[in-house]
C-alpha cells in the first residue's frame, strides 16, 4: 500500500480530528443544565425553609420535617454526584488534549502523505493512521459519557424538585 491510496482516509481523519475540538459542545450544555438545576433546587428549598407563614400552627412540625427530608435528599444527590463533579473538568480537559493530539497527528500525516504520495506505508505509518482515529473515538466517548452522566444527575434532581413541589 502506498500513501496516495490512503490520502483520502487521512484527510477524513484530519478533518474529524480538527472538528473534535468542538466535541466539548456535546457535554457543556448538559453540565450547565445540571449546575442550573442543582442551584435552582437549593434556592427553592431555601424559599420553602423560610416560608412557613402560610402553614397552620399544627402543620409546622410536619412541614419542617418535609423540608428537612428534601434537604437530605438533595444533599445525598449532591454527595453522589460530587465525584463526577470533581472529574468533570478533567474529562473536558482530556477531550481538548485528545483533540489537539489527534489534529496535529492527522495534519502531520496529511502533510507526510502528500510529500510521499507514491511511497509505501510502513507499519509505523499504519499505526499512526489508526492512532489518529482512536483519538477521535476517545474524545467522543469521553464527552458522550460526561453529557450522559450530567443528564442522569439532572433527572434525579428534577425528580426531587417535583417531589418538593408536590409535598411543600
Amino acid at each position: 500500500m502506498i500513501w496516495g491510496d490512503f490520502q483520502a482516509v487521512i484527510q477524513l481523519s484530519a478533518g474529524l480530528n480538527v472538528a473534535i475540538l468542538s466535541f466539548v459542545d456535546i457535554s457543556l450544555p448538559a453540565i450547565k443544565e445540571r449546575r442550573r438545576v442543582f442551584a435552582k433546587a437549593r434556592q427553592e428549598l431555601e424559599l420553602h425553609r423560610s416560608g412557613t407563614d402560610h402553614q397552620h400552627p399544627d402543620d409546622t412540625e410536619d412541614y419542617a420535617a418535609a423540608v428537612q427530608e428534601m434537604d437530605r435528599k438533595l444533599f445525598l444527590l449532591w454527595q453522589e454526584s460530587s465525584t463526577f463533579i470533581r472529574e468533570e473538568e478533567s474529562l473536558i480537559r482530556s477531550t481538548g488534549v485528545l483533540g489537539v493530539f489527534g489534529a496535529v497527528l492527522s495534519l502531520g500525516l496529511l502533510w507526510y502523505s502528500a510529500e510521499h504520495y507514491g511511497g509505501i506505508i510502513s507499519l509505523m505509518g499504519r499505526v499512526l493512521i489508526i492512532l489518529s482515529f482512536c483519538s477521535l473515538l476517545g474524545a467522543f466517548l469521553i464527552n458522550f459519557m460526561t453529557a450522559s452522566q450530567a443528564g442522569v444527575f439532572t433527572k434525579k434532581c428534577n425528580a426531587i424538585r417535583d417531589e418538593m413541589h408536590k409535598r411543600l
